[in-house]
């Protein structure tokens, strides 16, 4: 029994007609590389997809999308990423899912998961500057902060590591109250996505201050699902 994460999938197999491959790169044939690098994953393990998971508008059109995530084996645990348009309510995408047969999919949104001992924390994350208060930007941030807090504390006592889509900290820009939070909550390894080509230089990676940071954004890690414990 494993536990996996990979972040930014970027499907496109639907109505949304933006495959990847166009960016080039590691992006090129991206979906070949998916479907050979999942296969490691088994029925017994759990995975974590950190957002980013398909380019569709709305559930009807992310049917393929999902069909192809509820293909991978074992439990899959879904963070919303800033490109998840299909997004609207956590109620709306179980329904989704209990229609369609998706079996053994669930959102990290306002709650934790368990992993052994290991509890599964996190939401989409923001980018926040401090001089954007009063504006859309600072309701959504407080927002992600509240869903932060709220899976940190269902967690109790046991060993947290947090998921999330956008990067907490990298180089030249650190989102301080959710940094507190994970120092304050005892978070011992963070993991998330959303950086991508030239901006992975910019990822923070390693120890920092009692924490372990890691990017796991699909291109980075070469469509390769990281097996974490």
């Amino acid at each position: 029994m494993a536990l996996y994460a990979i972040g930014d999938l970027h499907l496109s197999l639907g109505a949304a007609d933006k495959p990847m491959d166009v960016f080039g790169g590691r992006w090129q044939g991206y979906m070949d590389k998916l479907r050979e690098n999942l296969r490691v994953i088994g029925p017994e393990d759990t995975t974590v997809l950190l957002g980013d998971l398909s380019w569709a508008p709305g559930l009807d059109d992310a049917r393929e999308d999902f069909a192809f995530i509820h293909a991978i084996p074992g439990r899959k645990i879904l963070l919303k990423g800033n490109h998840d348009y299909w997004w609207s309510t956590a109620s709306a995408f179980r329904r989704f899912c209990a229609q369609e047969g998706f079996g053994q999919m669930e959102l990290l949104h306002n709650t934790c998961f368990s992993y052994g001992d290991i509890a599964i924390c996190g939401t989409r994350g923001w980018f926040y500057e401090e001089q954007k208060q009063g504006t859309h930007d600072e309701k959504i941030f407080l927002r992600e902060l509240g869903r932060l807090e709220t899976s940190l504390k269902l967690a109790g006592e046991r060993e947290k590591y947090c998921f999330l889509h956008y990067p907490p900290i990298y180089r030249g820009y650190v989102c301080t109250p959710i940094l507190e939070l994970l120092h304050r909550y005892g978070v011992t390894r963070c993991y998330f996505g959303h950086l991508h080509a030239a901006s992975i230089r910019l990822a923070v990676e390693g120890e920092v201050d009692g924490i372990v940071y890691r990017l796991l954004s699909a291109d980075h890690v070469d469509f390769v699902p990281q097996r974490l414990l």
